[in-house]
């Protein structure tokens, strides 16, 4: 019985122990700046090269706009695999990540982004309306709005011709 009561006595004083709760780590703060696949959409729209930028001059690029390549060199490859994917980039030689890229043409994406809203909205045809709001989306901030005044003109300047 003289053995059993240290052990008791013991269980009590753990408990205390346990009940200061852990600080929780410091939530990180969110980076300012642009996402890394916006700086390469916009690295390779700077890219004077006929036959698009390979992947080494982009990281270079990158490397030089403040992102470290070397941590991020798995972000840098996947999100150059999503922008193909996805259409805002084309590969023009390579598979996968490795390879030369440059901006796809905005023409078929903006008139398949119109169709998409299109059919959304029921309706049959693609109005004016439609493909503003395609171009919005799919462009980058001024140039958007340079894009929708500019198309704008051009269907202004060809209904008072007829």
């Amino acid at each position: 019985m003289a053995e059993e009561a240290p052990a008791a006595a013991a269980a009590p004083a753990k408990a205390p122990a346990k009940s200061p709760k852990k600080k929780k780590a410091a939530a990180r703060p969110n980076k300012d700046g642009l996402s890394i696949s916006k700086l390469i959409v916009a690295a390779v729209a700077e890219s004077k090269e006929r036959k698009g930028m390979s992947l080494a001059a982009l990281k270079k690029v990158l490397g030089g706009k403040g992102v470290d390549v070397t941590k991020a060199n798995k972000r840098i490859n996947t999100a150059v695999t999503k922008l193909v994917t996805k259409g805002s980039l084309s590969q023009t030689k390579g598979t996968g990540a490795s390879g030369s890229f440059k901006i796809a043409k905005e023409p078929k994406r903006i008139a398949s982004e119109a169709s998409r809203l299109a059919h959304y909205n029921k309706r049959s045809t693609i109005t004016s309306r439609e493909i503003q709001t395609a171009v919005r989306l799919l462009l980058p901030g001024e140039l958007a709005k340079h894009a929708v005044s500019e198309g704008t003109k051009a269907v202004t300047k060809y209904t008072s011709s007829k």
